[in-house]
């Protein structure tokens, strides 16, 4: 399995319409079951959903594939705050 990449602030060579998938962390108190992902037409649209719709928690252990690389939290925030993100953002969740 490829290590999960952390790219640093100024990365370009990110294709926000390549499709993706979203791995996010076990919260607390689930129980174990099958890994549960979900998939997305494209990278834009995990990166959105990841950083303004799941809960802080989730966010923390979560991994973003696209093109076979694996994106960390902190990777995927940056993918969001980058001057390339194509989509309009809303209010990004902060951790309680």
């Amino acid at each position: 399995m490829p290590p999960i990449i952390e790219k640093p602030d100024g990365f370009t060579a990110f294709d926000y319409n390549a499709a993706a998938e979203l791995y996010p962390a076990r919260g607390r108190g689930q129980r174990r079951q099958g890994v549960s992902f979900k998939r997305f037409e494209t990278a834009a649209e995990a990166i959105r959903y990841a950083v303004e719709d799941m809960e802080p928690q989730l966010l923390i252990g979560a991994v973003l594939e696209v093109d076979e690389e694996r994106f960390d939290a902190v990777a995927i925030r940056n993918l969001y705050s980058s001057s390339d993100y194509p989509l309009q953002r809303g209010v990004a969740r902060e951790a309680s």
